[in-house]
C-alpha cells in the first residue's frame, strides 16, 4: 500500500518535467509529510496534460459524504478493473501522481512501528499510477494510488507497494497512446527503488520538515 508520501519538487519544474499545464490551486511544495484527505498534485490528460490538485481519496460516486465509507487512497492492481468503486475510473480516468519518495512501515520489538523512506535509486522524482473521479454536485475532484505485489527490493519493508512508471510508459498510463495501460501495472524492476531508515517522527500525520526523509545513523 502507500499511506503517506513527500514531494519536493517545485511547480514549475514539476509542470516542465511532466509536460502538463499548471493549476493555480496546486498544494504548497515542498511537503515532507503528504497524508490521506490531503490535496495531492495529479497530472491528467483532457483535451491536453493537465497538473491539478485532487483530494486524495477516491470517492465512488454512490458515496452520500465524504464519509459515507471506506476511505478509498489505493487500488489494488490486481482488482482494480473489477470492483465497482474504481473499474471505470481504471478503463479512463487514469492519471500519475508525482512524488520525490513514501513511505512504509515494518515492526519492531513489541510492535513498534518502524518507518522507512523510500525513493529511486537515480534520484529522479516518482510518478505513481493512480486513478481520479469527480465527486458530488460540486465535482470534487478526488484521486487513488494503484499499488501492487511488492518486488524483491521492497518486500523487505511491506508487502506491497505503489505501480511506479518509468517516462516511457506515461503517455499509455495516460491513455494518449493506445490501449495497453493494464500491463503496466506491475512491480518495478528491483534496482528502481532503493530505501533507509527514518525516525519515528513520521508517525505522526502533524509531523512536517527535511528531518523527515533523513537517513538515521546505522
Amino acid at each position: 500500500m502507500c499511506g503517506r508520501f513527500a514531494l519536493t519538487l517545485p511547480t514549475d519544474a514539476m509542470a516542465a518535467l511532466f509536460g502538463a499545464l499548471p493549476a493555480n490551486d496546486l498544494p504548497i511544495v515542498p511537503n515532507y509529510n503528504i497524508c490521506p484527505t490531503n490535496n495531492v498534485h495529479v497530472v491528467w490528460t483532457g483535451e491536453n496534460r493537465r497538473l491539478s490538485a485532487m483530494r486524495w481519496g477516491f470517492l465512488p460516486f454512490w458515496y452520500k459524504t465524504p464519509a459515507d465509507g471506506p476511505l478509498l487512497i489505493n487500488a489494488r492492481a490486481e482488482t482494480i478493473a473489477e470492483k465497482p468503486a474504481f473499474r471505470d475510473a481504471a478503463r479512463a480516468r487514469r492519471c500519475l501522481i508525482p512524488a520525490t519518495g513514501f513511505y512504509e512501515w515494518s515492526k519492531g520489538d513489541g510492535g513498534v512501528r518502524l518507518p522507512w523512506y523510500i525513493q529511486r535509486t537515480d534520484g529522479a522524482p516518482l510518478a505513481m499510477a493512480g486513478i481520479w473521479q469527480d465527486w458530488g454536485e460540486d465535482r470534487l475532484p478526488t484521486c487513488a494510488i494503484v499499488t501492487t505485489r511488492a518486488n524483491d527490493t521492497i518486500a523487505a519493508v511491506h508487502h506491497r507497494m505503489p505501480v511506479v512508471l518509468e517516462v516511457q510508459d506515461w503517455a499509455k498510463w495516460l491513455g494518449e497512446d493506445g490501449h495497453g495501460a493494464a500491463t503496466l501495472m506491475r512491480p518495478a524492476r528491483d534496482e528502481v527503488l532503493t530505501y533507509h531508515r527514518v525516525g519515528t517522527e513520521v508517525n505522526s500525520n502533524r509531523a512536517s520538515g527535511s528531518g523527515l526523509v533523513t537517513r538515521l545513523a546505522d
